[in-house]
């Protein structure tokens, strides 16, 4: 990196925590720390929530997972419209009509107190960990960048997204992604343009996406029923709507996005404004990865984009054999590049040339992948602790090894705003529960200035522990895989809590509570042993809490004990 580069991140990064605190300085009162004083707009409701959503995750790996896997991931966020639709109709009515400033209090009126504690307790469970992960990623970032220790780079910026939102609450937040996304949108914009004029003249965009799917990376709608293929068509439809409805229904990082609003209608506004737009959003991030893909079939890759990875094996006794698995790696990026430009330039060749060299091509993408595998296996060997999964660092080897200087600065500072946005967002959830859900509920009244502090003080509190969580946080398979992986756990039992506080009036808080009990031990039971794709635990958690509650509700008195409003 170069100095504009260095001048660049920082710049925007103090821009963002000194306009944030700047603008939304002095909070008086819980209506205005916790809901920032319902004066946001539909666009700043909708811009929040989305950018609540893409975190530094969304756009650290979804690139590298496409450049893996393709397009097929954006079936994951099908089912996400029909959800906005369902909690525009539904949800935001009733968390309005009770002015409430969590979703779960609405619990305690429907039930009682202890299924309010135990709702608000999962949310902070995994929203705790989710918190951590965001942290996580832009930390591989700068880890990489500058080779400093990971712990440091956590607690550092953990630190800087704690500051504004300690200092001015949910109006802080809101008025900081609206900046956020301007940085994200612009920088993925000219990452793609570049991508695309940095390809050989003679490969058009078109011939870009042609050769993109001759690799099967465009292959985006599996309309099969296969359980062991994590995203279909069905997944994203069936799983994917519940665990949207789950995420932005229940889910307080997200209700306090729209709770904000400064109406029923404009907080609906915001979230079709989401709805319309998420889905093409993430359909472009994954295009960039597919593009990158396209760059590297041009160009020399190295045999794990991990630079750890490749610093451990180097260093050891097995240096050489990893060396000639490199020779080997660059002789079959040689071949595709020849097979590559040969068969987008097929219109000039005999017919039928086109469909061999399509062949020629997945024969030397089975034999990378191939000594791709075998180049893991001596990482491993050489250094079983270092991480040999590489695909959040794709996207951010392409940026520090090819961008011109000053934009590395700027595609740098999009994925640390997007992790800001998205951190700052669940610190201020995690302290509104806790605050709400918990202190205030049992520690009684107190003055609007005392909540005020006290939600100050959760927030530095569950910053630490995401910074704990960071520090000790792994890459599993793929970042954005693992953080929804986590969600997947408890939404589904969630979901399933308040739909049967919606709808289904005779089950009553007792059923509620037990059933939702055997529920989250049936879902770890389900995860661990690996019966079904994550996604379908959404589907399973909420039918079985919805199933099990009916049928414990046939045993159990048919009276509840009277629930005291506040």
């Amino acid at each position: 990196m170069q100095h504009i580069d260095w001048i660049i991140l920082a710049g925007t990064l103090v821009f963002i925590v000194t306009y944030g605190v700047y603008k939304t300085r002095g909070s008086k009162n819980v209506q205005d720390y916790i809901r920032g004083g319902n004066e946001a707009r539909w666009w700043t409701v909708g811009l929040s929530v989305m950018a609540t959503q893409a975190s530094a995750i969304t756009f650290l790996s979804t690139p590298g997972q496409a450049f893996h896997d393709g397009m097929g991931f954006v079936q994951f966020y099908f089912g996400l419209p029909i959800a906005m639709i369902i909690i525009c109709m539904v949800f935001i009515p009733i968390y309005y009509r009770l002015e409430v400033y969590t979703a779960y209090e609405y619990l305690e009126s429907r039930f009682d107190l202890k299924t309010r504690t135990l709702t608000a307790f999962l949310f902070l469970v995994q929203r705790g960990l989710a918190a951590g992960i965001t942290i996580f990623a832009p930390a591989i970032i700068l880890s990489a960048v500058l080779g400093w220790n990971l712990t440091t780079l956590n607690i550092i910026i953990g630190i800087l997204v704690t500051i504004y939102t300690v200092s001015g609450g949910t109006k802080a937040v809101n008025v900081t992604q609206k900046q956020q996304m301007a940085v994200i949108f612009f920088g993925m914009v000219v990452a793609l343009i570049l991508i695309i004029q940095y390809l050989p003249e003679e490969i058009t965009f078109t011939k870009a996406l042609e050769i993109a799917g001759a690799s099967g990376k465009l292959d985006i709608l599996d309309f099969s029923f296969d359980l062991e293929n994590r995203y279909t068509f069905w997944s994203g439809m069936i799983g994917g709507t519940f665990l949207a409805l789950s995420y932005f229904g229940t889910d307080q990082s997200q209700v306090q996005r729209y709770l904000s609003g400064k109406s029923v209608r404009q907080s609906q506004l915001g979230l079709i404004f989401n709805g319309l737009l998420k889905v093409p959003m993430q359909f472009f991030i994954l295009l960039v990865g597919v593009m990158v893909f396209v760059f590297y079939q041009f160009n020399y890759s190295p045999l794990n984009f991990n630079p750890a990875a490749t610093n451990a094996v180097a260093n050891s006794e097995l240096s050489s054999e990893y060396e000639q698995l490199q020779s080997e790696l660059e002789l079959i990026q040689d071949q595709k590049q020849q097979k590559t430009l040969q068969y987008a330039n097929a219109g000039n060749f005999r017919e039928g040339d086109r469909d061999t060299f399509k062949n020629e091509l997945i024969q030397l993408n089975e034999s990378e992948i191939q000594v791709r595998q075998e180049a893991t296996e001596l990482i491993s060997k050489a250094n079983p602790l270092v991480e040999t999964n590489d695909k959040d660092y794709v996207f951010i080897h392409f940026i520090l090894n090819n961008l011109p200087r000053g934009l590395i600065g700027l595609l740098l500072a999009v994925i640390l705003s997007a992790a800001m946005s998205s951190t700052a967002s669940e610190l201020n959830a995690l302290a509104s529960t806790t605050m709400i859900d918990l202190y205030k509920r049992n520690v009684g009244e107190k003055s609007q200035e005392h909540y005020v502090r006290m939600s100050k003080l959760f927030t530095m509190i569950w910053g630490l522990i995401a910074i704990a969580v960071a520090s000790i946080a792994d890459l599993f398979d793929n970042l954005i895989q693992l953080v929804n992986i986590i969600g997947s756990l408890f939404y589904g039992n969630v979901l399933g809590i308040f739909l049967l506080a919606f709808f289904i009036s005779y089950v009553k808080s007792n059923a509620t509570f037990i059933a939702a009990l055997i529920t989250q031990a049936i879902i770890f039971v389900l995860y661990f042993q690996d019966v079904m794709p994550y996604l379908w635990l959404n589907l399973a958690g909420c039918l079985l809490v919805i199933a099990i509650a009916i049928l414990l509700q046939s045993f159990l008195p048919k009276h509840s004990p009277k629930v005291i409003k506040e």
